[in-house]
């Protein structure tokens, strides 16, 4: 059965790629750090770190931390619950400035291999508290918050460049698709269920079983509040580390 759906959800990423080209198209740089610290048996802490620019690169538009701790339940699958605090760059006019967003998550991780394909389902909630900007006395302030829901499915696939048993150092490619819906009161967001989806290709390094090293490509495809949907083409350059 996951063998189907995988090859059921690869087939999806050209399906969904394909329905960005009608969108505004603009140009941004992702900069993240993810990273697993074991503290125990059958316990670990998760944290990612990540920058992400305006489009054609004006300026840091994002900056994202989270943390969750990792209850890994057998060798296939994790769960995990967690927190995250998220800067965004707004402009009301002439004022700009940074509103805030503050997130309760929870996931659960399956891993698997297809032949040589290491491949993560990753299905994550989360409850979001979106600041309201407003301008006061010239300056950009939080005026309370709205709440939203919102799910998350992700799907990825590594395969490795090398002919080793265990991957543990070597050239890899990565493929990866990730589908956003919001559920439950939708005002807080774009009023509809479909949030934006992730295309993300991308070649690595694994320098040893604690590190990779990643580039590559992510069309990013919103759906803005106002039929307006945006096509954000991405460079990110990532570290995964586990300790």
């Amino acid at each position: 059965m996951m063998k189907r759906l995988s090859l059921w959800a690869a087939f999806t990423f050209v399906i969904l790629y394909s329905c960005t080209v009608q969108a505004q198209s603009q140009f941004s740089g992702w900069l993240a750090s993810f990273n697993t610290i074991k503290t125990g048996k059958k316990t670990s802490i998760h944290s990612d770190f990540q920058l992400r620019s305006s489009g054609e690169f004006e300026r840091i538009q994002t900056v994202l931390l989270r943390v969750g701790l990792n209850v890994h339940l057998n060798p296939k699958i994790t769960v995990t619950a967690g927190y995250a605090f998220i800067d965004n760059y707004r402009a009301i006019g002439a004022v700009n400035g940074y509103n805030p967003e503050h997130r309760m998550w929870e996931q659960l991780l399956y891993n698997h291999k297809l032949k040589k394909l290491l491949i993560a389902h990753r299905f994550r909630l989360e409850q979001r508290f979106i600041g309201k900007a407003i301008v006061i006395d010239d300056e950009l302030e939080t005026d309370g918050y709205g709440y939203a829901n919102r799910f998350r499915y992700l799907i990825r696939a590594i395969l490795p460049f090398s002919k080793q048993a265990t991957f543990s150092k070597g050239i890899y490619a990565a493929l990866q698709n990730e589908l956003f819906l919001n559920f439950g009161n939708t005002t807080a967001v774009n009023r509809k269920t479909f949030d934006q989806n992730r295309f993300y290709p991308a070649l690595g390094y694994r320098l040893n079983k604690s590190l990779d090293l990643e580039a590559g490509y992510m069309n990013q495809y919103v759906n803005g509040r106002d039929k307006a949907y945006t096509n954000n083409n991405i460079v990110q350059v990532a570290g995964y580390l586990k300790l």
